[in-house]
């Protein structure tokens, strides 16, 4: 029998336990991550964010293939096999056993994990008039930016224990892409009763899924609380509990990680990596980042639907003023819009000279005087950049040298990535991206390909040259003939400028030192399973 049950997190009897899980005292099994902001939802299909990933797909979820932890090797997961047509155009998954669903107090699943689960997890996605397709706003970002709806054809239930994904063209790194967040399997059988509760949002607020960590309660802004899945099929973790402590100030953070209050942190302030490194109480991890940080100017908005407008913009901006100042050593100037830790990333591209000069002769060139542009910063820190307000503000005076009065705006995270996608949005946004997959498609469609216009293409920007490339890119399985398509896309999209590049970070990740066996995710996520803390 299903048994369902709403309840509020805020009540007086959880907020003394939060509170004395940060104590100091709590068990050496539990294991507390001062994350940097709070979720957006934890169905990740929804989101793109590296935070709301982190609270949801990386700790409560799993895909039918996965990245080895610290790795971007794919292996299986809740598929345990899988056979590639001839042709490239059916993938056929044969699904692991036994695999449980979390029991929770608002949730008790009948049934074990089935092809009826992932199918439900697609097809939502998917179909227009599925029951799901628009709970919770049904926005399916990352699934419409990777041209989803377009190569998938069906998604088929041979048996209870098989699923055949047909596609309409081949994709060279569908696989990939299934190991990735959006690809989470959903219980069909939570949503459907949450569906005949009325309440099918409660899948995105109260998650159930098959990974090593179950939801227990989230506090918005302040907390969230998981337990370890004591039926996890590759074993239960270590260790008994994960607490997120949402500490938006980096330098909060890293007291509370020095005070024993947490055990891991991410982003730390450029200018206290020297003393992290010098605290014997921390570990100071590193690793170069597979990301991109950039300014996305809207190309649908007059002046910056010309490219020798943005062009001229790009020329206007110090980057090596910004390296020092916001990254203090630990990033270095992007030229491409792809990091070069990627395959296919083309040296030769020459990137925008700083040339204030010549930029404001441009402009004038182009009829543009006296502009008055918006620069959109995070509220928030990202492995791509540390410091939004900082980086905008270097770019405010950057551009008043070529005669442009800059407004700099931001919102809440979660409105931030909401409103940036709208394809009227006034001004230039900051943004960035860390891989997902470690496939270049990962970059160049995603951010920059017409089917994500309105989505996780925030340059709006549809260009047909670019986007035949990696489209034609897409199908094609040799990697020589794919590495070529790409190099010529990123001197296109160099010379049409939807995005200022600014840099890709090192990425640094303090942990403390009774912590064992933390990897950093070369794909930016916090993953515990496989964590454990010394007593």
């Amino acid at each position: 029998m299903i048994k369902t049950r709403h309840f509020t997190v805020a009540s007086a009897l959880l907020a003394a336990t939060l509170a004395a899980s940060f104590t100091g005292s709590a068990s050496a099994a539990t294991m507390v991550f001062c994350s940097e902001g709070s979720p957006e939802g934890f169905d990740p299909a929804l989101y793109t964010a590296g935070t709301t990933f982190d609270a949801s797909s990386r700790q409560l979820y799993n895909r039918l293939v996965e990245f080895e932890r610290g790795t971007t090797t794919i292996g299986p997961a809740l598929a345990e096999s899988w056979e590639i047509a001839e042709d490239g155009l059916s993938y056929t998954f044969k699904l692991r056993s036994g695999v449980k669903f979390h029991s929770t107090a608002f949730f008790t699943p009948t049934r074990d994990f089935n092809a009826d689960d992932v199918v439900f997890s697609f097809e939502r996605q998917r179909l227009e008039d599925h029951p799901y397709n628009q709970v919770s706003g049904g926005t399916w970002e990352y699934f419409g930016g990777m041209s989803m709806p377009d190569l998938i054809a069906s998604v088929e239930k041979v048996d209870d224990m098989t699923v055949k994904f047909v596609l309409n063209r081949p994709e060279a790194p569908m696989i990939a892409n299934l190991g990735m967040d959006f690809a989470s399997i959903m219980s069909k059988e939570y949503a459907d009763a949450m569906l005949e509760a009325g309440t099918p949002e409660m899948v995105n607020q109260q998650p159930v899924g098959t990974g090593p960590f179950q939801f227990v309660a989230y506090q918005k802004d302040t907390v969230i609380r998981y337990a370890k899945n004591p039926d996890y099929w590759a074993g239960a973790s270590d260790l008994d509990a994960l607490i997120f402590a949402i500490t938006p100030d980096a330098s909060v953070r890293y007291q509370k990680l020095k005070a024993g209050e947490c055990h891991v942190m991410p982003y730390p302030n450029p200018a206290d990596l020297e003393a992290m490194a010098a605290d014997e109480d921390v570990q100071l991890l590193e690793q170069e980042g597979l990301n991109v940080g950039y300014l996305a100017y809207n190309t649908r908005i007059p002046p910056y639907d010309n490219a020798n407008v943005r062009r001229a913009l790009n020329m206007a901006i110090n980057k090596q003023a910004i390296i020092d100042a916001v990254f203090q050593g630990s990033g270095k100037i992007a030229k491409n819009p792809i990091p070069p830790t990627i395959w296919s990333y083309n040296d030769a591209t020459v990137d925008d000279s700083y040339d204030p000069v010549k930029a404001k002769e441009m402009l004038a060139a182009e009829g543009v005087e006296d502009l008055n542009m918006k620069i959109w910063a995070m509220p928030v820190q990202r492995p791509y950049n540390p410091n939004a307000r900082r980086m905008a503000e270097v770019m405010q005076a950057d551009f008043a040298e070529v005669g442009v009065t800059v407004e700099i705006v931001s919102y809440e995270w979660g409105e931030y990535l909401k409103r940036s996608r709208e394809l009227d949005r006034d001004g230039a946004i900051l943004l960035g991206w860390t891989g997902d997959n470690g496939d270049p498609d990962n970059f160049l469609a995603v951010l920059l390909g017409c089917d994500g216009v309105g989505k996780s293409n925030r340059a709006q920007w549809c260009h047909e040259p670019f986007d035949d490339l990696i489209q034609q890119a897409k199908v094609v399985s040799d990697i020589e003939e794919r590495t070529g398509l790409y190099e010529q896309a990123q001197l296109i999209f160099k010379e049409q400028a939807p995005w200022a590049t600014i840099a890709h970070s090192v990425v640094y990740k303090p942990v403390r030192k009774e912590v064992q066996d933390f990897k950093i995710d070369p794909f930016g996520g916090h993953v515990f399973y496989g964590v454990t803390i010394a007593e």
